[in-house]
Parts: C-alpha cells; sequence; structure tokens
C-alpha cells in the first residue's frame, strides 16, 4: 500500500558526502507525489548519481512514463558507502529522489542492467529497501521488480532475484507493461495472475514460470512451466523516439560523469566485432534524420543550459550524414559557444573535416582505442583497423593543433 509519507533526511545529509545527490529537485524532474489512482513506478540504476544521471536509457522511461496521466515514475539511484551506513545506523530505508518515500511503497521498481559489475549493488538496493533478495519470497505486499537493459539478454545469473525481466528497447514495451499493471492494481489481480500476464506479453521473461535446463553445469535453455507462454524474444523498436520526449532533459544538481547534454544519434552497429556484446543486441541499425537531431539538440541545449552536448552511439563515425551533420551543429552552436564532443571514434572516421568543424568552439578532446596490441590480432577481432592508419589520425590530429591524444 503506498504511503504519503515522505522520509525526513535532515539529520543525515549533513553527514555526508556530495548530499545533493540525494536530495533531488532537478530541473524538468516531475514534482509529484503519489496518488492512489495512479501506476507508481520507480526507476532505479544500480550506481552512483553521478554514473547513474548520465544515463540516457531511464531518462527516456522516465519522461515516458510521467508523459502520461495514470502513471508516475521517480527515481533512485546506489548510495554512496557514507549515506548506506548513516540508513543503516538510522533504520531508514532506501527512498525514491522526488517523493523521498520508501521503495517499498511502490507498485514497480524498474532496475536498469547496464553492465554485470553492477549486481552486487542491485542486492544492496533490496536489501537497503527492505525487499526480500529472492522474488519468491515476495508476496501482495511488495512491488513488483522488473529488470531490463543491455544485460537483460543473459538474465540467468541475476533471474532468481526479479519478478520479470524485459528483453529489448525499453521504449517499445514499457507503456504495454505500464498499461497491463495498471488493470492489475485498478482490477486487484494476485500476483501470481499479474505475472502470468506479464509472461504472456512478447519480450517478457518471468523467471517463476520457467524451468532452466542444465546438461552437466551448462544452462543450455528454459522451459516454459504454462503451455500457453511463448516463447521469450527481444521486442525491437523500429524507429527511435520521438525528439520531443527528450525537450527537456534532467539537469543534475551535483556534476555527473559526463556532464553534457547527451544526443542519441543512431542506435546498433554493423561491424560486429567479435567481443562487442552491445554490437549484436541492439542491432539492427537505426539512424535518427538530420532534423531530428537538430531538433533535438537546439531543444535540449534550451532547455537544459549545458554548454556541451555529445553525439551518441555504438559507432559514431559510422552515422552515414556525421560531415553534414556537423557542419549543421557548429553553425547552429558555434555562436553560442556550444561545443561538440564524440564518444570513441573508430580509426578513419575521425577525419580532418570533422576535427575542424569541432574545433570552432573548443578543442575538445578525442579517443583513439587501439583495441589490440598488434594488426593480426586486430584483424581476428574483426576490429578492420591498422597501426598505420591510428598513426595517420593522430597526425592529422596534432596538424590541426591538438595536443593530446587518450588511447
Amino acid at each position: 500500500m503506498l504511503s504519503s509519507c515522505s522520509l525526513n533526511l535532515d539529520r543525515i545529509l549533513p553527514l555526508v558526502r556530495k548530499p545533493g545527490q540525494y536530495v533531488g529537485g532537478e530541473l524538468h524532474a516531475v514534482d509529484s507525489g503519489f496518488d492512489a489512482g495512479r501506476l507508481n513506478f520507480c526507476l532505479i540504476f544500480p550506481d552512483l548519481y553521478e554514473i547513474g544521471m548520465s544515463h540516457q536509457g531511464l531518462q527516456i522511461l522516465y519522461h515516458l512514463l510521467n508523459s502520461r496521466e495514470q502513471t508516475t515514475a521517480h527515481r533512485a539511484y546506489v548510495p554512496d558507502i557514507d549515506m548506506e551506513r548513516e540508513l543503516r545506523a538510522q533504520g531508514l530505508p532506501l527512498f525514491s529522489l522526488e517523493a523521498k518515500a520508501p521503495l517499498a511503497a511502490y507498485d514497480v521498481l524498474g532496475v536498469t542492467l547496464p553492465y554485470e559489475l553492477c549486481y552486487s549493488n542491485i542486492l544492496t538496493v533490496l536489501n537497503l529497501a527492505g525487499l526480500p533478495f529472492w522474488s519468491s519470497e515476495r508476496d501482495e505486499g511488495h512491488p513488483l521488480v522488473l529488470g531490463g537493459g543491455s544485460c537483460a539478454f543473459n538474465p540467468e545469473p541475476a533471474a532468481d532475484f526479479f519478478d520479470a525481466i524485459v528483453l529489448g528497447d525499453g521504449e517499445e514495451i514499457i507503456l504495454e507493461i505500464a498499461d497491463l499493471l495498471a488493470s492489475a492494481k485498478k482490477e486487484r489481480w494476485p500476483r501470481t495472475v499479474a505475472l502470468e500476464r506479464l509472461a504472456r506479453t512478447q519480450g517478457v521473461y518471468v523467471p517463476s514460470l520457467f524451468k532452466p535446463k542444465y546438461v552437466q553445469d551448462r544452462l543450455v535453455g528454459v522451459e516454459p512451466l504454462l503451455p500457453d507462454v511463448p516463447f521469450v524474444r527481444r521486442r525491437v523498436l523500429a524507429r527511435l523516439h520521438a525528439p520531443s520526449i527528450l525537450y527537456h532533459p534532467l539537469v543534475p544538481v551535483v556534476k555527473p560523469v559526463h556532464d553534457r547534454l547527451g544526443v542519441e544519434i543512431a542506435r546498433g552497429c554493423t561491424r560486429g566485432c567479435r567481443f562487442c556484446q552491445a554490437g549484436i543486441t541492439y542491432r539492427p541499425v537505426r539512424e535518427r534524420t538530420l532534423e531530428e537531431i537538430m531538433d533535438l539538440a537546439s531543444q535540449g541545449i534550451a532547455h537544459s543550459g549545458f554548454e556541451e552536448l555529445a553525439l551518441l552511439s555504438l559507432s559514431t563515425g559510422d552515422f552515414s550524414c556525421l560531415g553534414e551533420l556537423m557542419t549543421a551543429l557548429m553553425d547552429h552552436f558555434a555562436d553560442d559557444f556550444v561545443s561538440v564532443s564524440m564518444p570513441s571514434m573508430r580509426v578513419g572516421t575521425l577525419t580532418p573535416e570533422i576535427m575542424e568543424q569541432i574545433k570552432r568552439v573548443r578543442k575538445t578532446g578525442f579517443t583513439i582505442a587501439p583495441e589490440a596490441g598488434t594488426d593480426s590480432l586486430r584483424q581476428v577481432i574483426k576490429k578492420g583497423i591498422t597501426e598505420e592508419g591510428m598513426l595517420a589520425t593522430c597526425r592529422e590530429a596534432f596538424a590541426l593543433g591538438r595536443k593530446l591524444i587518450n588511447n
């Protein structure tokens, strides 16, 4: 049952480093508490605030859910060690930023699974929230714990901690899940019924309704326990979400690791590098149009005050109109001294023309990834870059006045 009471943190915040990461109130964050008639989500990124606030996926889901009248979405991050210690000492649970309400009070906890190293943080979140680790030990009084993200494609290592795990693009399915769970809340479905309905939704894996199959110690598959539960397939967004969803990006109150506006220009990659998980799980490639990117960038900068924007993609250099895009962006933003940066670029895609455009405001850094120690090893992992290509790119960067190359 949802509580309208928020926690009093006045006696804790003066005792911790960076208390701003626990107060909420960011520009464009929702200013709403609980409404008994709504479905209340808390979206959780299982890492520190300064890392999670740079995560584009959580922001997309946050704005999507809050754009609907029947749903509310708040956020929570893993507290730093000092805050965790104080919460335990004071006997207080982990809380949401917007409402300062205990996580256990929400209808749904949506946990991002970005990388395996955060799995222990997920257990910290559940423990601080006062929730049982195992989904089998939760009852009608507990929120549903949903997982999603790139690590959801190998869900079994963490499956027993989740009531359901979503595979694929979250914005393709989140509103469908919200509609189903809103009906479950309104009509008071038992927890088991809600999970069975979720399992019949394509793209949702409910571990309790499947039985893992092992050959010795090797997992070879899962079998549904109900006859009408479909084989789980990932959900794929045919076209990236409308730019208007991110017209008003969240602006952090504590400096994040990436203090700039992120603009997703494409999703997916065709390179097929042998070690790349993301290159496979985010296929197929979907590019935004130049008009959509300019719209996202201009609206995002205007409503946020960021002085830098970053072009986000698994392989930004492979964007089909990158040269034209860079010229358009710099023509638009140079007079306002807004710079453009790009993530790690593949050798051969970072051209002198692009470098010239970027330095019109200031010389943001480049990162060139060697990927392996020799050309032969790079060929084995299908990188397709050479030592001579890397050296040529570095020479071009130095010729244009840059003095530092990261690798």
